[in-house]
């Protein structure tokens, strides 16, 4: 079984997140996409300090309805810093026998060489790089660190790589959306509807709750952590 690991912080999760899994799921074939709120943020303080639980919530409201999205908890429940090489590694035990299909946007692909033990990554799991606005990616070859270039080579198309363990990384051009969490977060703060961004029921939930409202947003000043 092919399977799609979705993370992020997702605060909120968009309609762009959304996109971004069902065209990573027809590009890759997944059979299940598994989406994973960070517990802990490693690279950057979680804006507005929104609860684990509370961006689950907002997640499973989001894929109600679709039969190949799921929601993981998985980085609540280790605890600690939510390293993406924990994660995948724990779900390669979990699904032994299953293809492993990590999706992230180019933004974060960008930066990958300043990831925990990045290089373990391509071993592990295939890799699904999405452009994200603003972000398009080239050549994916020249953007990976200098350490684990020569690991990679293009495959029968110039958007696949192939790493020697067999893995690959797919670059998906596809339509993002120019949809951001912290634009968002802004306009929930501003009094300003976010209806065409975030699904109706995220929506709903983020009034009732009162997430992001500004008042909010002044009380949960988020606290800077070293890496």
């Amino acid at each position: 079984m092919n399977i799609g690991l979705m993370g992020g912080t997702f605060n909120p999760v968009h309609l762009a997140h959304l996109r971004i899994a069902e065209e990573a799921r027809a590009l890759c074939d997944l059979q299940r996409v598994l989406f994973i709120p960070a517990a802990d943020p490693p690279h950057k303080p979680l804006a507005g300090d929104v609860a684990f639980v509370v961006r689950c919530e907002m997640v499973r409201l989001a894929i109600a309805g679709n039969k190949v999205f799921e929601l993981s908890d998985i980085e609540g429940q280790r605890g600690g810093k939510s390293y993406s090489i924990d994660t995948i590694a724990q779900m390669h035990t979990q699904y032994p026998g299953d293809e492993l299909f990590f999706i992230i946007g180019s933004d974060s692909f960008f930066e990958i060489g300043l990831w925990h033990r990045y290089a373990e990554i391509f071993r592990l799991c295939h890799l699904v790089v999405v452009d994200r606005p603003g972000c398009p990616v080239v050549n994916p070859l020249e953007l990976l660190p200098v350490a684990i270039r020569g690991e990679f080579r293009y495959s029968d198309s110039p958007r696949i790589l192939q790493h020697e363990s067999g893995r690959r990384l797919y670059i998906l051009k596809g339509n993002p959306l120019d949809i951001s969490s912290t634009a968002i977060r802004s306009r929930v703060a501003a009094g300003i509807p976010i209806t065409s961004l975030v699904p109706p029921a995220v929506e709903a939930y983020i009034k009732e709750q009162r997430i992001y409202t500004e008042c909010q947003l002044k009380k949960r000043k988020p606290q800077h952590r070293k890496n």
